[in-house]
């Protein structure tokens, strides 16, 4: 299908699950005959040289975002939108020079508004076509959807039926005329995973922007230790050292088929109401303990929604009570058999490309 194309996959680094949504993408574009090059930083590079070491890859840095520690992020994420929008404009001058060098075809952006440029085919993945604000909505959702139609192609990792696993998030009367569904997205194949000798009883997930991780990692520690059993906790911190704490060990990251793995089998699982570990959730057919971030609407959005459908327990942060939870342990959840349209977006990407190669070039 891209006959060698030089396509970058640049993931958004708050948090891992941004990069951990790429895999599948990456996994179909070496499939479908395309190069591959990984555009990161940090832990999400991290993640996807582990998951593909042979590919080429280049460091482009994104913007620390940190939370407040409060129950409220709105004063914390005012704070720094400026930044986030001269990061967005930093992001396209620094493009424009790199795809250069990496003689690229084309690019697809998980949710960095500033990898794009109208010389080559531009991608960016989202969930977020309407996204909460906890202040200025109207005013936050005009601006996503300007930087949405930057790009020729807006792929949305849901299905197109309403509620999906997105809800009001991706779904709505006004879409961008460049949005095309293509299925949630998951590195997880359930099918390969093995049975683990000792499944772990409890296994939690942490992982998104400071100090909200680290203030749920010690709260999961402490009621854990007293519970019977073995437990993990994966922290979200590639490259760094397991330690064993009590009958619980803290492991900086796993990869896909260790982690699908360890999930399958565990009598409890623990996460945020991440998108992407809702997209996980679903591929396993597995249901969870989800623990929304204080004060991000979007998790909270998402905590309410699926825990209406009842396949999912949520518990607010300060709330959190492992023990209560083990006592009925969310277990299977009907996974969503719906037809993925990964591979129609594809080829539809192939076609750009071969149509701006044909094209005189315009400038960004």
């Amino acid at each position: 299908m891209f006959t060698g194309a030089r396509i970058l996959v640049a993931p958004l680094d708050w948090g891992l699950g941004h990069a951990a949504r790429c895999v599948p993408v990456i996994q179909e574009l070496l499939k479908q005959g395309a190069v591959p090059v990984i555009g990161a930083d940090k832990g999400p590079l991290a993640l996807l040289r582990d998951e593909f070491p042979e590919l080429e890859h280049v460091r482009i840095p994104g913007l620390e975002v940190r939370y407040g520690s409060g129950g409220s992020q709105a004063w914390a994420m005012a704070k720094q939108i400026p930044a986030m929008l001269r990061q967005a404009r930093k992001e396209q001058l620094a493009f424009n020079q790199l795809r250069h060098e990496l003689r690229l075809d084309a690019v697809i952006s998980d949710q960095r508004f500033g990898i794009r440029t109208a010389d080559i085919p531009s991608v960016l993945i989202t969930h977020q076509v309407f996204p909460f604000s906890p202040f200025a909505q109207g005013v936050a959702r005009r601006i996503n959807r300007q930087y949405i139609d930057r790009f020729d192609l807006c792929w949305i990792p849901d299905h197109a039926e309403m509620p999906g696993l997105s809800g009001e998030l991706s779904h709505g009367t006004d879409m961008p005329g460049n949005a095309r569904y293509i299925g949630p997205l998951s590195r997880f194949k359930p099918d390969a995973s093995s049975i683990s000798p000792v499944p772990d009883r409890i296994v939690a997930v942490i992982s998104g922007p400071e100090p909200q991780r680290a203030m749920l990692e010690r709260q999961v520690l402490a009621q854990l230790l007293p519970i019977e059993g073995s437990h993990v906790v994966i922290t979200g911190n590639p490259g760094t050292q397991n330690i064993q704490k009590g009958n619980t060990l803290l492991i900086g990251h796993l990869n896909a088929e260790a982690l699908c793995n360890a999930l399958i089998h565990a009598e409890l699982i623990i996460s945020r109401t991440g998108y992407s570990t809702l997209m996980d959730l679903d591929a396993i057919g597995r249901g969870a303990l989800l623990v929304p971030t204080p004060g991000q609407p979007e998790q909270e959005y998402l905590g309410r929604m699926h825990g209406k459908h009842g396949s999912h327990l949520i518990q607010e942060q300060h709330r959190l009570d492992i023990a209560s939870a083990l006592t009925n342990p969310p277990g299977a959840a009907p996974t969503i058999q719906k037809t993925a349209e990964l591979l129609p977006a594809l080829s539809e990407l192939a076609r750009l490309i071969i149509q701006r190669r044909t094209s005189s070039p315009t400038s960004a």
